[in-house]
């Protein structure tokens, strides 16, 4: 039971007012004048963004490997009426939902795919199944997001691998086609000095150090 002279709501709240246990009024942003009754109850209601995150999650993907999947949940406070009778924890039930739902997504991937699309499809369907639990608690889901899929140690050491393999077999590949350039060049400078000899003894001249001499026959 509260009693209060004067109600300042701000932008970010809304109070619910309760006489003798029933609901009577929603009371929006300003000034308002409270019931005299003894037995009335004001509920303050935080309907502000905010984002929470989901702790680490062990998941199995199609191919039975465990990672640990990270996310975060941007959501508000849509009919606080609903956010404050229908559930003594409202986000849990939505917390509870996106556990789920990840399971199921990521049981349909494997690794490297899920990798891939976890941001896209996957973050979609989380979004999806966290708006219709949180519509039965008064709760708006704007967006899940999947911050980050850890791999386990032996996997990130394999892909380190991998990369680092791609990327010396790419190294060689340019070092050879470099190789190959300069030899073209070469065999084409040759070709071109057998066809002018003229051109080939200007290039020897000019190849003479100062003061040098050449005998011509």
């Amino acid at each position: 039971m509260s009693i209060y002279r004067t109600l300042h709501v701000s932008l970010e709240e809304r109070v619910l007012e309760y006489v003798d246990g029933a609901f009577t009024r929603e009371l929006g942003p300003g000034r308002h004048r409270p019931r005299s009754r003894k037995r009335t109850e004001y509920r303050p209601v935080w309907i502000a963004e905010r984002i929470s995150t989901l702790a680490p999650q062990d998941v199995l993907t199609s191919e039975g490997v465990t990672l640990r999947i990270t996310a975060a949940i941007r959501w508000a406070v849509a009919q606080p009426r609903l956010f404050v009778e229908v559930s003594r924890e409202p986000f849990d039930i939505v917390y509870l939902a996106v556990q789920v739902a990840l399971r199921e997504a990521v049981a349909g991937y494997e690794v490297t795919e899920l990798v891939r699309q976890a941001r896209g499809p996957v973050g979609l369907s989380l979004t999806e199944a966290a708006g219709t639990a949180g519509a039965q608690v008064g709760v708006a889901v704007r967006e899940v997001v999947v911050k980050d899929v850890i791999l386990p140690p032996e996997l990130r050491a394999a892909y380190a691998e991998l990369a680092t393999a791609r990327t010396r077999g790419q190294a060689k590949l340019e070092a050879a086609r470099a190789e190959t350039a300069a030899l073209r060049s070469l065999a084409n400078g040759a070709k071109l000095l057998d066809e002018h000899p003229a051109l080939a003894r200007q290039r020897l001249v000019e190849a003479l150090p100062p003061g040098a001499r050449v005998k011509l026959s």
